[in-house]
């Protein structure tokens, strides 16, 4: 089959699945994509296991602000390409995919009402980063969900929340959104241990290293985080723990100012790190903390568990209840309860010694997201498509 994918924007990680994808279907798996919107290193790496069927257009309509660094549903962001029609026309689909409801996925829409294609989205989104959605995003959900035929959801609480608008179950598969777990299986086991003890050293990293990957932004609850590691901190010596900050984003003048004002001389930020270069940062850790206030499925955390790391994993992660299984691999705590997470993290230093095991549990848990599954997952979901339509 032809299979067009219709995804405004991806990353790094997407481009092992599609690969895995375009290999099960005989290379006939077509991408397009907003190419003022993805990175130049992303474009190229989709180019070269794609070819000519990684479709980048420029010129892209607009109307709002992008809501990349707020919180889900507070902006109205309306996105479109003029030429989005033609070239999924051109590219000649036996099937289309699109990614959510919104945005670039309504031009797919259209396109399989016109041309009566077949069409699965795939989805993130949880009934808690969806719980402040304005009654007409979820009137136009439901509205459209006439018109989809299969959905492939990443995990247990996006499938609920599908449901609940009236998706039923028989037409959903799980497990589209994994990390490029074989990539950092790679990069993590060509850094040295020299490597390592240079990035201890350049940080002053003591005691236990509690690592952050992400931006710094509202929805990541980092400023929230910040204020219990400073309660924290006040029960532990300095070179019993530090935390890492590794990220960018518009709250970083108030993390800084925060650091500075009370003082937390355990806490050190590394800024922006190239996807590329991550690989040292999770190999120094001893912990991933990811405090995030709604997040579908944070792909840094399955990064993390690869990389032989336990888990400090918010509830508001829809991730958590496939990949964290408390006391094993990690531990669930609520962000916007202070004294919930304070004890997540004294909890954590009990168990220091148990760390290096539990990492190992998280690294066998992930064995079973890879991009290969991510691919069949898709593929299912492609051929309840077809048998629905």
């Amino acid at each position: 089959m032809n299979i067009t994918w219709v995804i405004r924007s991806f990353l790094d990680y997407h481009i092992p699945v599609f690969k895995a994808l375009d290999e099960k279907i005989g290379h006939k798996l077509c991408v397009i994509y907003a190419k003022d919107f993805v990175p130049p290193r992303v474009s190229q790496k989709a180019e070269g296991i794609l070819g000519s069927r990684a479709i980048g257009l420029s010129g892209e309509w607009k109307l709002g602000a992008e809501d990349y660094n707020y919180m889900a549903n507070s902006l109205l962001s309306i996105r479109f390409h003029p030429g989005l029609m033609k070239a999924i026309k051109k590219s000649k689909p036996n099937i289309l995919i699109g990614d959510g409801f919104f945005k670039w996925t309504a031009a797919a829409l259209l396109y399989k009402i016109i041309h009566k294609v077949p069409i699965v989205v795939c989805y993130e989104r949880t009934s808690h980063t969806e719980r402040n959605a304005q009654w007409y995003r979820v009137a136009y959900r439901k509205f459209v969900m006439r018109w989809i035929d299969a959905m492939c959801c990443n995990g247990k609480l996006s499938g609920q929340y599908v449901q609940s608008l009236g998706f039923p179950e028989t037409n959903i598969s799980y497990g589209h959104m994994v990390a490029d777990t074989t990539g950092l299986q790679n990069d993590i086991a060509k850094v040295a241990k020299e490597q390592v003890f240079e990035l201890k050293k350049l940080y002053n990293l003591k005691g236990i290293v509690f690592l952050y990957v992400g931006r710094f932004v509202q929805c990541k609850g980092i400023t929230g985080f910040l204020k219990i590691w400073e309660e924290f901190s006040k029960d532990i010596p300095d070179n019993q723990a530090t935390l890492l900050l590794v990220g960018y984003g518009p709250q970083r003048n108030e993390v800084d100012e925060f650091i500075q004002q009370n003082k937390l001389s355990n806490v050190r930020i590394a800024g922006f790190v190239s996807y590329n270069n991550l690989a040292q940062y999770y190999k120094a850790a001893d912990v991933f903390v990811i405090p995030t206030l709604e997040d579908n499925w944070s792909l840094v955390v399955p990064e993390a568990m690869v990389c032989g790391l336990p888990i400090l994993c918010s509830k508001y992660n829809g991730c958590w209840p496939e990949l964290i299984h408390p006391d094993e691999n990690g531990w669930v705590f609520d962000p916007i309860d202070d004294e919930n997470t304070l004890q997540c993290l004294k909890v954590c230093m009990k168990n220091k010694n148990r760390l290096s095991q539990m990492g190992h549990k998280s690294q066998s848990i992930v064995d079973n997201y890879t991009p290969e599954n991510a691919a069949h997952s898709i593929l299912r979901a492609c051929e309840i498509a077809i048998g629905n339509h």
